[in-house]
């Protein structure tokens, strides 16, 4: 791709994500609501909120490291931009991607959580701090089985690290879910998603009834918006991500790829919505004692499987 094509995807990525993860908020929030016998809010409501946000003050603790502090969320944002046109340009073309994309992905999906434990420790809030420390626990809790469980679909297609390359292979093999080992993998992956999005049972981080949003406690405004667009984006990416590597992308041959592909996509976001919904929140002790002890077991033997 030319330079102008590399800024015509980022930014349309970057927006169409950005877009779409707010409407998927509201079916976050929405299918919430209809479980616990509410009506629930409109379908713009997310958007509302980041432009009321938007037009309010940032405020600083007194305590806080400025830079630190609001150079976290800008830079979150921006990660996951380049992160969602990785994806979006992979699933469209899977010939254009680069060698080693997926480790890019996969790397810029963890900058997000860095950076929230960089700017909860600079606000200097004791409640920040604990979530700080819960964030890096959570953090270096599902890394390894996540790894581990696309590991898997990188084995059974061809050992090929390049996003393109998996939806090419699974698409002459057929999906990577469709095996013992993939099936392993990808309920591993949607437990690890649910962690990675920072949602029930795995929101120690925040845990609003403990810790008043813990690494979110200080922020306001702007820096605040620029959280709840990346959270927002995030919920967008995670399932582009999986429906990429484990069930075979996007079937481009014929119409029904697409209805195929929202549906698998749609699929996996309302499961995302109904565990958060239907389980409690977990210790941060309780929470590493799953993944290392009962996600990663289960994660290698997938991988020898494979």
């Amino acid at each position: 791709m030319n330079p102008s094509e590399i800024v015509i995807w980022f930014i349309g990525a970057g927006l169409g994500t950005l877009l779409l993860g707010l409407l998927l908020k509201w079916v976050d929030r929405k299918v919430t609501a209809r479980v616990q016998w509410r009506v629930g809010p409109p379908w713009y409501q997310p958007m509302v909120d980041i432009i009321k946000l938007m037009g309010k003050e940032t405020l600083m603790p007194v305590t806080a490291r400025g830079t630190g502090f609001l150079l976290a969320p800008v830079i979150a944002l921006a990660t996951m931009a380049v992160a969602a046109t990785i994806l979006w340009r992979s699933l469209w073309d899977p010939s254009s991607p680069f060698l080693g994309d997926l480790i890019v992905v996969i790397y810029l999906l963890a900058i997000p959580a860095l950076m929230t434990m960089l700017g909860a420790s600079a606000s200097g809030s004791p409640h920040a701090s604990v979530g700080a420390s819960r964030e890096m626990k959570l953090l270096l809790s599902y890394e390894l089985p996540m790894f581990l469980a696309i590991l898997v679909a990188v084995a059974r297609s061809g050992w090929t690290f390049q996003l393109g390359g998996l939806v090419t292979a699974q698409a002459q093999t057929g999906p990577v879910v469709f095996s013992i080992s993939g099936a392993l993998a990808m309920l591993i992956a949607i437990i690890c998603m649910q962690a990675k999005l920072g949602l029930v049972p795995f929101d120690v981080a925040e845990a609003e009834c403990e810790i008043m949003s813990g690494v979110y406690v200080e922020y306001s405004g702007p820096a605040l918006a620029n959280w709840l667009m990346t959270r927002a984006m995030m919920l967008a990416v995670m399932p582009l991500l999986l429906v990429e590597v484990f069930w075979g992308g996007l079937y481009r041959q014929a119409w029904w790829g697409f209805l195929s592909f929202l549906g698998r996509y749609v699929l996996l976001v309302v499961l995302v919505v109904l565990i958060r919904n239907t389980n409690p929140r977990l210790r941060i002790d309780q929470t590493m004692k799953v993944f290392w002890f009962g996600l990663t077991p289960v994660a290698i033997v997938a991988l020898v499987l494979a």
